[in-house]
């Protein structure tokens, strides 16, 4: 199952979401995770990562001290809390594996399904 993201939608600036993405185990396990996301007419761009053992978090300075990216390995699930969200958030967020990363970065697209966010007055 290829990984599925949700929880996006539409918010004022200073809102929150919480986003949600689940995989199969065969990709969520051993494996780094990563949001990605990609906002209107533009390329790709890291969001943020975390190590299997949820250790290492690391984000874009853009959005570090706002969000935070979790996960469960019991529920194979990766999740990204985004407080005080700006309209230069606004995009379509993916959650992908580092391969994945590696492979989005090159001009590929991502597996799976991502969650549109829209932060607006």
């Amino acid at each position: 199952v290829q990984p599925v993201a949700s929880g996006g939608g539409l918010v004022q600036p200073g809102g929150s979401l919480r986003l949600s993405c689940t995989a199969s185990e065969d990709i969520f396990s051993a494996n780094a995770m990563f949001w990605v996301r990609q906002p209107p007419g533009k390329g790709f761009e890291y969001v943020a990562s975390i190590n299997y053992d949820d250790s290492n978090p690391f984000y874009t300075p853009s959005v570090k001290g706002r969000f935070i990216i979790s996960r469960d390995n019991t529920k194979n699930s990766l999740y990204l809390q985004m407080n005080n969200l700006k309209i230069e958030d606004t995009a379509l967020y993916y959650c992908a594996t580092g391969s994945d990363w590696s492979r989005i970065s090159r001009g590929e697209s991502p597996r799976g399904q991502g969650t549109q966010v829209t932060v607006s007055l």
